[in-house]
């Protein structure tokens, strides 16, 4: 029995449906191994819940290693700080603020521990689950244009919804 697997079971049965759908999305998917565990890792990680992150880290280091988990795990930071900078240019409206450099550094994009298309999906997961609309574009846009189909973005969201309705359940326990 897997980490993920164990803290599955905890789940009350009123959350029964997310049980079986978080050991579907990270098992059946048009995603790789490595796509999947790291969105896993980064909607894991922006979801706040320590037990569900540790158990899908321990997960993804036996199953993909460090560098898929290091890379969610940066996706995950770097859309903390990046999210509610460019939701809040988003809510005002304001020209002037999109005029202004943001001067936030954001180097771990141009140098990935995997490959610069699976950190911005795992960006893009991070993004999904803080809601952050402009975020969600703009690394859709990237991933699509690096090659990924549609088909994987929409499966690398049913991974972060999953993980975060996991998160929340846990939470209301």
């Amino acid at each position: 029995m897997t980490h993920t697997d164990a803290l599955r079971e905890t789940l009350p049965d009123h959350a029964r449906d997310l049980r079986m759908n978080l050991a579907a999305v990270l098992s059946e998917s048009s995603l790789t191994a490595a796509q999947r565990w790291g969105v896993a890792v980064a909607s894991a990680a922006a979801a706040r819940r320590r037990d569900l992150l540790d158990a899908i880290v321990a997960d993804a280091r036996a199953e993909v290693g460090d560098a898929v988990v290091e890379d969610g795990l940066a996706a995950s930071a770097l859309m903390a700080m990046n999210n509610v900078f460019y939701r809040f240019r988003h809510m005002v409206g304001k020209d002037a603020y999109g005029q202004i450099p943001a001067r936030l550094r954001m180097n771990r994009l141009a140098k990935p521990a995997t490959t610069r298309v699976d950190l911005e999906l795992f960006c893009l997961a991070a993004s999904a689950v803080h809601g952050c609309e402009s975020c969600v574009k703009s690394h859709e846009r990237v991933v699509v244009e690096g090659g990924l189909t549609e088909q994987n973005v929409h499966d690398a969201i049913r991974i972060a919804a999953v993980v975060h309705g996991v998160a929340v359940t846990l939470d209301a326990r």
